[in-house]
């Protein structure tokens, strides 16, 4: 156990040894994406970004979280090689990360605690998930947001499906999921995907501002209010869960194969 700001005991986080959990401010948890390869999301990372959402819920002291990539190049690059490499190749892992990734999503939306999101440089993939389902989302002018799901030869699960055409409209949805076009910080703002850009120098600096704002607040009020804002997620539940099994599905078959090999060899995919 540790002692926070406020003077109570908190829950600890070491269960969640991929993840850099500190507390940047009175009742804001802050999460750190930090790994090798621009915070790319292993099978340790999959798992505990998944998994600790719950606790934090059940945390009395946290009145707001914030997530972000660590230093100041990347939020994440999404799922590394060797996760991908192993889902294509053994069925079980397959099997725990669709399980992670179901989780990992309703986890979010389900968590009673107001979350912001600080988005710099590339978020892809997995790591992309929560920095979209984020209660409030600040993104740098410059960011690089990107899906990337199709160009990897999967369809577009994760969190794709149950927010994207809520957010940005079903034509951007289709537009930016169908070509994995790279998103800037500026267009995701414009065609309301995320809740607000800022300069680039100046992200971590509103999205905590913004996080001790939320912790501030009426903590009732704050979570009643994203409790029955995210009965618009909870409704396109068998959309989501669709979109989630047809990428899994995808991760058993021929395309997925080669989307890998372009991605290593950093060249474009060559599907047949």
């Amino acid at each position: 156990m540790t002692e926070g700001d406020n003077g109570v005991e908190n829950a600890s986080y070491e269960q969640f040894p991929s993840l850099t959990v500190d507390r940047p401010a009175t009742g804001v948890l802050r999460i750190v994406l930090d790994g090798p390869d621009l915070n790319a999301v292993g099978p340790r990372m999959h798992h505990d970004l998944a998994a600790i959402w719950p606790a934090i819920d059940q945390d009395p002291s946290v009145r707001c979280v914030l997530i972000r990539g660590a230093g100041e190049r990347a939020f994440s690059a999404g799922g590394s090689f060797d996760l991908i490499e192993s889902m294509v190749k053994d069925f079980d892992v397959r099997t725990r990360t669709m399980r992670e990734a179901r989780d990992l999503v309703y986890n979010v939306i389900n968590c009673s605690v107001p979350i912001v999101s600080a988005i710099n440089g590339p978020a892809v993939g997995a790591g992309l998930v929560a920095a979209v389902l984020a209660d409030v989302s600040v993104a740098g002018r410059r960011a690089k947001i990107i899906d990337g799901h199709t160009r990897l030869g999967v369809a577009a699960g994760d969190h794709a499906a149950i927010c994207w055409p809520l957010l940005c409209g079903m034509a951007k949805a289709k537009y930016y999921l169908l070509t994995c076009e790279v998103l800037t910080g500026e267009e995701a703002e414009r065609i309301g995907l995320v809740s607000l850009v800022v300069d680039d120098d100046a992200v971590q600096d509103r999205a905590l501002q913004i996080a001790k704002s939320l912790a501030t607040g009426s903590s009732s009020a704050i979570r009643a209010t994203k409790y029955a804002l995210n009965n618009w997620y909870r409704q396109l539940g068998p959309i989501f869960d669709a979109s989630l099994g047809m990428e899994f599905y995808g991760f058993g078959g021929p395309d997925v194969s080669e989307g890998l090999a372009a991605h290593r060899e950093k060249r474009p995919p060559r599907f047949t």
